[in-house]
């Protein structure tokens, strides 16, 4: 082959893959990770068995993630409750904070790599990441895919939110001394009440994303 079409493929293959975690989760953080993926990584990745975090146990993917750093230049930025509920209260649109979030992983990324595609799941603004990042000065091209996270390096991406996502729940556990359930259900709605009775109300905005149906929920039940 020329050097032209081994340089073409090569670039076909550099790409950015973001996802993020906790989106769905009352507690915990909201975090968004970027991965930089080229032919090298992407074969490691391939050995590794890298996969939609979904797809994968806690445990796994809490051994996977340390290893995916080490081979993929990467970004990862967790927003805290108590920073999700001040920005969610400022922009009061989940899609706005996450193209903030999505632009800033890739920002970060931008600064340590030379990248010209990135990949991330379909959800509605695509237009809002774009338009932070030309802010910015930075151009790239952003695939929305459904279903992203058949692709590598999505799927490294969402190993590395989820990882950051499990490590902090943990933490956020540790500091209130209440186990925090993943997700949104009857569990997590009886964690909320165990912390108001043993902390009061204004410690939730430190757990939990108060702009969850969970709050007036537990708050309701509470009176």
């Amino acid at each position: 082959a020329s050097p032209m079409t081994a340089s073409h493929s090569r670039n076909r293959i550099e790409r950015i893959g973001i996802d993020e975690s906790g989106k769905g989760d009352y507690f915990g953080p909201l975090v968004i990770a970027a991965v930089f993926v080229d032919t090298t990584t992407q074969g490691e990745l391939g050995l590794m068995q890298v996969r939609d975090s979904k797809k994968i146990s806690d445990g796994r993917i809490l051994e996977m993630a340390p290893d995916i750093k080490t081979i993929c230049p990467h970004s990862v930025i967790a927003i805290g409750p108590q920073k999700y509920n001040e920005l969610y209260a400022k922009i009061k649109n989940l899609n706005r904070l996450l193209a903030w979030g999505h632009a800033n992983a890739l920002e970060t990324l931008l600064e340590r790599v030379t990248c010209e595609r990135a990949i991330s799941d379909q959800f509605a603004n695509e237009r809002l990441i774009l338009n932070v990042l030309q802010e910015k000065g930075r151009k790239i091209v952003l695939e929305q895919r459904t279903k992203a996270e058949s692709d590598l390096a999505v799927a490294a991406a969402s190993i590395l939110a989820r990882a950051e996502f499990l490590l902090r729940l943990k933490r956020l556990s540790g500091e209130v001394g209440t186990t925090l359930p993943k997700g949104a259900s009857p569990a997590v709605e009886l964690a909320a009440k165990m912390i108001i009775k043993k902390h009061g109300q204004e410690r939730l905005g430190s757990v939990a994303k108060l702009h969850f149906k969970t709050t007036k929920a537990v708050l309701a039940g509470l009176t």
